[in-house]
């Protein structure tokens, strides 16, 4: 016996024993009244730090570093749903995509242990999966496409990471989702990204009516998104200096999809179409429904004033209110004040981009994919280009420090973006004289 001690190497460090196993190096103590035994490390020195730190840990009766608590599938995405509602407040609709995503493993795994979940029998079962595309029990089905996928097993590897921080998965087992190596997996059946061309731009914006012409000019010349440009006021612009301000509206029930402000220069021609939009008019929404080119909206006011009476309705109802009913209330002011919904605007987007011949264009983003493209095109500082679409250089290379060291200029960032805007004169020219 003796001597097998010695050939395993096992040593004592308080209550923890270490011990080579199959060449690897275990920990040995009791936890609770709980035998634990884990495979730790394949150099001595490192377990018996860790062995000096699990000691430490049990001297004072604190969980130890490879303790956790087993949790299920669906506590786990409850828990992940309420930390970006209740702590991150993150936007709704980032929530609820979260909540759509999560879903989907709830389906999978019901209350089974979170930590005994195997991604890639999910990843299996999701490319089995059929869905209603538009979320309506009677749409045809079908199945999940690629980005889909990617985007649900992105979430679940975030909530894992989530879980892991929480002390939910077994230590050193790392986040099982990683092993997917999700970044490089294959987009197959992506919908095609529409994006104009100088021609097709000048064409789609000539068949615009009087009420269409504005508002898909604003997003050619901006890169706005649509949320953005259906909840701007009239107290966001500066039509003088020539700046469109991006502004979160948390008391209207509203915020930016990434929570970034920004500012966006208007060119010449934009704030000429922009001051014949609010002829007459002070404050509200800049672009009101079609049937307020005649009409006066019911309620009328700035920020602050609809603001209040926001807050009037939301006091008006009984029973306390979460963060989703408070939109929906949100959603009923901008309704009376005549802002244009979304919809609205993709349905238009549809019908114009059918009438010229492209049936496969149906999202009003392609203007935003445009105004990108053409600052590349144009070879605009990077620096200026996340500036301007209000992106946090998440996605590919970050400018790291270097945004944070340097300042943009006013004038340069228009003179930029001024710039290669004008690489297409001729939809600039209708701006003089309307849609016509």
């Amino acid at each position: 016996m003796k001597s097998r001690r010695k050939r395993s190497g096992r040593v004592r460090i308080g209550k923890v024993s270490v011990y080579l196993h199959h060449g690897a190096w275990w920990l040995y103590y009791r936890e609770g009244g709980r035998a634990v035994r884990k495979k730790v490390s394949e150099s001595r020195a490192q377990a018996e730090q860790l062995a000096a730190q699990v000691n430490a840990q049990l001297a004072v009766n604190s969980p130890t570093v490879l303790s956790f608590s087993p949790i299920s599938v669906g506590a786990l995405c409850q828990q992940f749903l309420d930390y970006h509602e209740e702590v991150r407040k993150s936007s709704i609709a980032t929530v609820r995509r979260y909540r759509a995503a999560t879903e989907h493993l709830v389906r999978f795994a019901g209350e089974t242990l979170a930590h005994t979940v195997k991604p890639d029998r999910f990843a299996a079962y999701l490319r089995n999966t059929l869905i209603a595309p538009n979320g309506h029990p009677n749409t045809a089905r079908r199945n999940l496409r690629d980005k889909g996928v990617q985007f649900i097993l992105e979430t679940c590897r975030a909530m894992y990471s989530f879980a892991a921080k929480r002390r939910h998965l077994p230590p050193y087992a790392g986040n099982p989702f990683e092993e997917l190596a999700l970044d490089r997996l294959k987009i197959e059946d992506a919908k095609p990204i529409f994006v104009f061309d100088a021609a097709t731009e000048l064409a789609f914006l000539r068949s615009c009516d009087e009420w269409e012409f504005p508002i898909h000019f604003t997003f050619a010349k901006t890169g706005l998104r649509v949320g953005e440009l259906t909840h701007l006021l009239v107290e966001d612009l500066d039509l003088e200096a020539g700046w469109l301000n991006v502004r979160n509206k948390a008391e209207l029930g509203w915020r930016i999809k990434t929570g970034v402000e920004r500012r966006v220069p208007l060119m010449s021609e934009l704030v000429r179409v922009l001051k014949i939009v609010l002829v007459g008019r002070l404050v509200g929404p800049v672009f009101l429904q079609r049937r307020f080119l005649k009409e006066t909206p019911v309620l009328s006011g700035d920020r602050r004033v609809l603001g209040v009476e926001c807050q009037a309705r939301c006091r008006c109802v009984e029973s306390s209110l979460d963060r989703n009913e408070m939109s929906r209330i949100a959603r009923t002011v901008w309704r009376d004040a005549g802002a244009i919904k979304s919809d609205a605007v993709r349905q238009s987007f549809i019908r114009i981009a059918s009438s010229i011949g492209h049936p496969e264009a149906t999202c009003p983003k392609s203007w935003r994919h445009t105004f990108a493209t053409l600052l590349q095109d144009a070879n605009v500082d990077p620096l200026i280009r996340q500036q301007t679409l209000g992106h946090r250089g998440s996605t590919g290379p970050s400018l790291g420090m270097t945004a944070a060291y340097t300042h943009t200029r006013p004038e340069t960032h228009r003179q930029q973006i001024e710039a290669a805007l004008r690489q297409w004169p001729e939809s600039l020219r209708l701006a003089g004289g309307g849609a016509s």
